[in-house]
């Protein structure tokens, strides 16, 4: 099995997420690929996140109309900071060893990734597909250096690039501007249901269930 991973926040999913996953997916010929929400994402300590049960409910809205997408709780249902290369090494022992792993991660998350825990075992565990656009190339062959073997384990895959960002989505539904086309209807009408990014949450909200 070829089994995509995008992790992220996804706070709220929108659907810059959907074509890139949708991109990666066909190119690659992957079965299925997962969205794995972050449960206690390590470089968003300081950051107000949605409640899990909200990004998980959007999530399966979003996806729903996809059979090529899945949901994983891999990283809700544990305490935590969670970090990639743990992620991956559960997935594995999920999935077993037929299953190849190919985690998507964005260009800027590509220059960061030195800094993420025990990346050199993250490459071993999965390919790495990092979502381009065209006229921006990632200098691959300088990371070889440092991080042997990564040439051989990392692809830039362009994909239809969309100007969406979950932050600007905040930012508009707290200003009271559309964001109609941003996100799928389904998603949208649960914002405006549940009263997300409406106001401010306290930090002790921030991770409840």
């Amino acid at each position: 099995m070829r089994l995509g991973v995008f992790g992220g926040t996804f706070d709220p999913i929108h659907n810059g997420h959907l074509v890139a996953a949708e991109e990666v997916r066909a190119r690659l010929n992957l079965d299925k690929v997962l969205f794995i929400p972050a449960g206690l994402p390590p470089h968003k300590l300081d950051h107000d996140i949605s409640p899990t049960r909200h990004r998980i409910a959007m999530l399966q809205l979003a996806i729903a109309p996809n059979p090529g997408f899945g949901l994983s709780r891999v990283d809700v249902d544990r305490h935590g900071p969670c970090y990639t290369v743990e992620t991956l090494s559960l997935l594995h022992q999920e999935y077993g060893p037929g299953t190849e792993l190919f985690f998507l991660m964005g260009m800027d998350s590509l220059a960061e990734i030195l800094t993420w825990r025990d990346p050199e075992r993250l490459i071993r565990l999965a390919r790495i597909v990092v979502v381009g656009r065209p006229g921006f190339q990632a200098d691959v062959d300088e990371l070889d250096t440092v991080l042997p073997g990564a040439k051989e384990r990392i692809q830039v895959v362009d994909t239809p690039q969309l100007e969406i960002s979950s932050s600007d989505i905040q930012q508009r539904v707290r200003e009271g501007l559309p964001i109609r086309y941003q996100v799928p209807e389904a998603v949208e009408a649960y914002i405006r249901e549940h009263g997300l990014y409406a106001g401010h949450k306290s930090p002790s909200a921030d991770f409840a269930d």
